[in-house]
């Protein structure tokens, strides 16, 4: 017997809602639980380091580049 479209929209409500419940109990939940918005601080510094990396793999890029134009 077939099913009606609202039987299998309620079914695929069900299961969606079946994994959503597991948020917060797996393997994660630890992390999940202790992970907290950083403040002003943490934030600037993250944001110095990664402008620094970017920066620096910049002036790497540039100096192979430099380095390339002259031996050819």
């Amino acid at each position: 017997m077939d099913k009606s479209v609202q039987d299998k929209l309620v079914e695929q409500q069900d299961k969606i809602e079946r994994k959503f419940q597991g948020i917060g109990k797996g393997k994660y939940s630890r992390i999940l639980k202790m992970a907290k918005k950083p403040n002003g601080d943490e934030y600037t510094k993250v944001i110095l380091i990664a402008g620094f990396g970017i920066v620096l793999l910049g002036l790497i890029g540039f100096a192979i580049y430099y380095i390339m134009q002259i031996m050819f």
